[in-house]
């Protein structure tokens, strides 16, 4: 998407830095914004799955792109990480909310679309359904959506996760080095083990997304 930076009104682009800078310093439970200070018109956040749902676990990378006509016309929002839903379509991750389109309002603001956006996860809406195959499946065989969901979740959205995980570790691991404490080797051999296992199951669950 191409920068609308220049064509943004300077009021504007106040009004969207100091937001952004609100859900920085006190940010929204679940919800990371991460902020480009280059560019304000095309934003990014991650979102937490919700706990009882099939994204539990799971962290989804949003994007948020504001036109030249924001905030009198809504932000055009997108999932960067692939998921299963029926109002995300797939691959474009396009997101499918009243509040993106004929509810929106000006004063509404980023901090309310990305509230929404959570929200959506836990409440999907199947009769504004942009996959139809998730819209299906959440009205007729709720156990299969479910399935569906979580799978898609723990294939593309928890890899993100895990990553995070990984780098703090290792983060960890080198401070702990630097003070003379050392990871036993068979705790080192486990954990290779237990990440090799991990991996093959992770081979398996992509081949069998690829038959679906």
């Amino acid at each position: 998407m191409v920068s609308n930076v220049e064509n943004l009104n300077p009021q504007v682009m106040r009004y969207i830095s100091k937001e952004l800078r609100e859900l920085v310093e006190r940010p929204l439970e679940g919800i990371t914004v991460l902020v480009d200070d280059h560019d304000v018109t095309e934003l990014q956040a991650v979102i937490d799955g919700p706990a009882d749902t099939p994204y539990h676990g799971g962290r989804f990378r949003v994007k948020l792109g504001l036109d030249k006509d924001f905030p009198a016309s809504p932000p055009k929002g997108f999932f960067l990480t692939k998921i299963f839903h029926p109002n995300v379509s797939s691959p474009a991750g396009e997101i499918c909310v009243n509040t993106l389109k004929r509810d929106w309002k000006p004063d509404l603001g980023i901090k309310h679309v990305l509230l929404t956006i959570k929200c959506l996860l836990i409440v999907p809406n199947p009769e504004s359904a942009l996959n139809e195959e998730a819209g299906k499946l959440l009205l007729e065989r709720y156990d299969d959506y479910c399935a569906r969901a979580r799978l898609f979740t723990e294939i593309h959205a928890m890899s993100e996760a895990k990553a995070s995980s990984s780098s703090a570790s290792s983060a960890a691991g080198t401070s702990s080095s630097a003070t003379g404490e050392e990871v036993p080797k068979k705790m080192a051999a486990i954990d290779k083990k237990q990440l090799a296992k991990k991996e093959k199951c992770l081979k398996d669950k992509k081949k069998t997304l690829k038959r679906l």
